[in-house]
């Protein structure tokens, strides 16, 4: 830890100017109930992180029923509950605009929380390409004719289009439409767990779309991991969730059980029919509706599934836009990324990334997973790291939740999602992206951002100003 001591001098000045990080974009003049309560903030976490139980039918081609719904109960509580722990403390003790950003960069300096923001946005650039990519899954599962040439990558491109211009109209993610919208994509699912017990052991010589799933049982975990993260995107929004110190730990909690049910009972209740694992694949889940409750459900299914990957989309642009927009306020990066048009939406932001996200989209489902756990994970070893050192540097720091367990409750519970990253990084030395491993593509990335980081500090132009409140450049 000895790097990241500063002089009491300047832990001083630090300490001074972070509870002024960033000025929220919402005026103090807003009204609490334009803010996001409780269970608003639920369904949206619920739809930054999941969107529904589809995403998950690999993860039954590559490990089987059993194995599936093990990955299914475990990854939630090694995976997703620290990583709730962690994100309901530091959320409640800074609820900051850019989220995690501010909690690295008030903990550890500059430095690391421009790689934080680095990781986070290129992992984004991974993780935005697989939600076009799985609404172009579903709709080929009604319309085949997208699957041949390169409509499917035209499909793919409109999402990112028409979702980035929603955004910079000022489109977002209202409260009640994500309730709604969660219970619109759960009712095809609950019919498929009524049905399921009438068909026991019915399915085992069904006939279904021949798969070309070629995925494994560490790819499945892979998968099973990438479906049960993305907890820490809500934290970007801080300043629109009302009373933000009590609110987003009971949401976080509440939604790790939300996500995990919406994912082990669908796959258990179609277990009963004894379907064959090998039928499995992205997008499966429409023949198995259409095998349980005819061409209505299966219909029901392909079009939740598309609305699901649009709205995820949809929700992740305002949530990853807000990034750039924390940096450029606080003299991070140039000041053009943090101007507004008149609805208040980040439209430079928006236009860079979704370039970003519009360049991968034919990398593949499984790659795109790989290459997005390798960068997310280290973004979020970060912010756990600075859930120790803040606990070292700041012991006042008002906390309304804390991770249980003293200071070994906070170190302790970022040991399973940082051993859990090992799996990728396996994986990582034999998937290949543009000539090379995913783990040396993924290590040029992370390379990169330091580069970044040195080039801002050396060629840093004149129009780089600090933002209002916020800490100088380390």
């Amino acid at each position: 830890m000895s790097r990241l001591r500063r002089k009491p001098s300047e832990l001083a000045t630090a300490s001074a100017t972070h509870h002024q990080v960033s000025p929220p974009l919402l005026s103090p003049s807003k009204k609490k109930s334009a803010r996001l309560t409780l269970w608003p903030l639920v369904a949206a976490t619920f739809f930054m992180v999941s969107g529904g139980t589809y995403g998950i039918e690999d993860i039954v081609h590559g490990a089987g029923y059993g194995r599936a719904i093990l990955f299914l109960v475990l990854t939630p509580v090694l995976w997703s509950l620290p990583t709730a722990f962690m994100i309901g403390e530091l959320s409640s003790a800074l609820p900051f605009e850019g989220g995690y950003y501010a909690w690295v960069r008030r903990a550890m300096g500059n430095f690391w929380g421009f790689q934080e923001a680095w990781l986070s946005l290129t992992a984004s650039i991974f993780d935005m390409a697989i939600y076009p990519t799985l609404f172009v899954a579903y709709l080929t599962r009604l319309f085949p004719w997208f699957a041949a040439n390169h409509r499917g990558l035209i499909v793919g491109l409109g999402v990112v289009i028409v979702c980035s211009l929603l955004n910079i109209a000022g489109v977002k993610v209202v409260s009640t439409t994500s309730l709604w919208l969660f219970f619109a994509l759960s009712s095809p699912f609950a019919l498929v767990v009524l049905l399921s017990p009438l068909k026991y052991g019915a399915l085992f010589h069904a006939v279904t779309t021949p798969t070309t799933s070629k995925v494994d049982l560490i790819g499945g975990l892979l998968i099973c991991m990438w479906n049960y993260m993305g907890w820490d995107n809500a934290s970007t929004i801080a300043t629109e969730v009302e009373r933000p110190q009590r609110t987003y730990p009971r949401a976080m909690l509440a939604a790790v059980a939300i996500v995990a049910l919406s994912y082990i009972v669908p796959v258990a209740a179609v277990w009963m029919t004894h379907l064959p694992a090998g039928a499995w694949e992205t997008g499966s889940w429409a023949d198995i509706a259409g095998l349980l409750g005819g061409p209505a459900l299966r219909i029901a299914l392909v079009v939740g599934g598309m609305f699901s990957a649009f709205g995820m989309f949809n929700a992740l642009v305002m949530s990853y836009s807000r990034l750039p927009l924390a940096m450029a306020q606080d003299g991070m990066l140039p000041k053009i990324f943090g101007k507004l048009n008149r609805r208040r939406a980040p439209w430079v932001a928006i236009i860079a990334l979704a370039i970003g996200w519009a360049a991968c989209l034919n990398l593949g489902f499984e790659r795109l997973v790989t290459i997005d756990i390798l960068i997310y994970g280290l973004s979020l070893a970060l912010e756990f790291t600075a859930l120790v050192v803040l606990r070292i540097r700041e012991p006042r720091l008002r906390r309304p939740f804390r991770v249980p367990g003293g200071m070994f409750g906070a170190i302790a519970v970022g040991i399973a999602p940082v051993l859990l990253l090992g799996f990728d990084l396996v994986r990582s030395e034999s998937e290949q992206v543009a000539g090379m491993s995913s783990f040396a593509f993924g290590a040029m990335i992370i390379g990169a951002g330091v580069l970044a980081y040195v080039l801002k500090q050396v060629l840093k132009p004149a129009g780089w100003t600090v933002g209002e409140g916020a800490e100088p450049a380390a």
